[in-house]
């Protein structure tokens, strides 16, 4: 009889122990989001693709740079 108690106490103290460090557990980083993708535009004068924000765009056209646009005579 002494043993079944002994049993028992130890079954619910690791069950007390176990439940404690299963709550203690460090939750996983968030990733940060990923920025949305963006279009990307040719080079009329030279074929490079740059990000739509940062390209120059001149009578319907696209530049990877104010130079390349001045180049192509716009």
């Amino acid at each position: 009889m002494k043993f079944l108690v002994l049993l028992a106490v130890l079954l619910v103290a690791y069950l007390v122990w176990r439940g404690k460090r299963v709550a203690k557990a460090p939750s996983r980083p968030r990733t940060p989001a990923l920025p949305t993708p963006q279009d990307m535009l040719a080079c009329a004068r030279c074929g490079v693709h740059v990000p739509r924000s940062d390209a120059w765009i001149s009578d319907g056209r696209s530049y990877c740079s104010r130079e390349h646009q001045q180049q192509d005579g716009n």
